[in-house]
């Protein structure tokens, strides 16, 4: 059985309580393969320091809004044999900034023009007569066109 870089296996409680997860949700993640627990001859799971940062990943990956199988393709580029070092982790960043360059886009669009017209092309504001003259907006498709992309290529008058 493989042994992490200091050399000792943790117990899945030891990995739960170093991650914040409850046992179950480590035990879950292990059968999604996202981490992979190496089994003692009595059926335990042990699992590499390592895992630590893995589980880590998954935490934050899912509280920004990535779904498992999302998470899962970019955890599939670190490799399962041995620590995943700086070079490994920044190749799987890669593949997430440029959704989150886009939802930061979106959310600072979204705060810059929540308190006045959100871009509907409703024509029910004053100023969507100026922003929004013709309706212009809604050549670009339904729905709130100017905070969901910023690609009409309509400024204002």
């Amino acid at each position: 059985m493989p042994v992490s870089s200091s050399g000792k296996l943790l117990t899945i409680g030891e990995v739960a309580r170093r991650t914040g997860l409850a046992v179950s949700a480590v035990r879950y993640y292990d059968d999604e393969g996202l981490v992979a627990a190496r089994r003692t001859s009595g059926g335990r799971r042990m699992f590499m320091k390592s895992d630590i940062r893995r589980l880590s990943f998954i935490l934050i990956a899912q509280q920004l809004g990535f779904s498992l199988e999302q998470i899962r393709l970019q955890l599939k580029q670190l490799p399962l044999e041995r620590t995943p070092g700086k070079r490994d982790w920044e190749k799987i960043s890669r593949g997430f900034r440029h959704d989150l360059d886009q939802r930061i886009s979106m959310l600072e669009r979204l705060r810059d023009r929540l308190d006045g017209c959100i871009g509907c092309g409703c024509l029910s504001l004053e100023s969507c007569a100026l922003y929004n003259k013709d309706d212009r907006v809604s050549a670009a498709g339904p729905g709130p066109r100017r905070v969901i992309e910023d690609r009409s290529g309509i400024t204002p008058e």
